[in-house]
């Protein structure tokens, strides 16, 4: 399996998806934001950082990057594409995932570990979760604060889109367990094809023990599962 990792200025978790990926046994080709090639691969990821420093609203500079026009031909193909944090602000930015990513509900920059439940295990992405599994995941953000209308809320749960929500170590989902204000506690979505999944924790970053954890390991190994199969 061969992965693209788009590279923006300011980006600062490129080079930790770059060893995750290749940890996994899925080949990493990192791709450099001006480029209008996007190499061959069956994967591409956005990974997290502060894409253009986030000067303007996070992720919106980075969506009118020129290889984003060739991202978003790769996702209309119905391939993978993977959103990390800043990379799911770009997702939301680019309109290939619906709703807003607005500032914690606390105003602060968060950075710790969280719990998040995986509420849809049957996309390219938690095919090796169980439903309702309980991932220990490290978040890193400032703009986590998920948003959606009504109308499209309603469409997110019929479709399934809803991937994982913040919980308790539990499981439990509540205000008590929400970081950052999200609606619904929502951590992650995926678009109705579910080839575009775009997520606030970083699986990176958990994805070996000596990180302190690797719940991330699910994520890579349900995608190689997928592309085996």
């Amino acid at each position: 399996m061969k992965a693209a990792v788009i590279v923006f200025p300011g980006s600062n978790c490129d080079r930790d998806i770059k060893i995750a990926l290749k940890k996994f046994n899925i080949k990493p080709i990192m791709v450099w934001h001006n480029d209008t090639f996007l190499p061959k691969v069956d994967l591409v990821v956005l990974p997290g950082g502060f894409s253009y420093g986030d000067y303007l609203r996070c992720g919106s500079m980075a969506s009118k990057s020129k290889i984003m026009s060739e991202v978003i031909k790769h996702a209309k193909k119905n391939k993978l594409v993977l959103g990390i944090c800043n990379g799911f602000q770009i997702l939301v930015e680019s309109g290939l995932l619906p709703g807003v990513l607005m500032r914690n509900s606390n105003l602060k920059f968060i950075c710790k570990n969280i719990y998040v439940k995986v509420i849809n295990n049957k996309t390219p992405f938690t095919l090796k979760t169980k439903k309702n599994e309980v991932l220990k995941i490290p978040i890193a953000h400032n703009e986590g604060n998920y948003f959606i209308d009504k109308k499209n809320l309603k469409r997110l749960k019929t479709n399934k889109q809803i991937i994982l929500q913040y919980c308790n170590q539990k499981g439990l989902i509540n205000k008590e367990s929400n970081p950052n204000g999200s609606l619904m506690n929502i951590a992650g979505i995926a678009n109705t094809t579910f080839n575009v999944f775009g997520l606030m924790p970083h699986p990176e970053r958990a994805s070996d023990v000596l990180l302190g954890g690797d719940n991330g390991k699910f994520i890579f190994n349900s995608l190689l599962n997928y592309a085996r199969n």
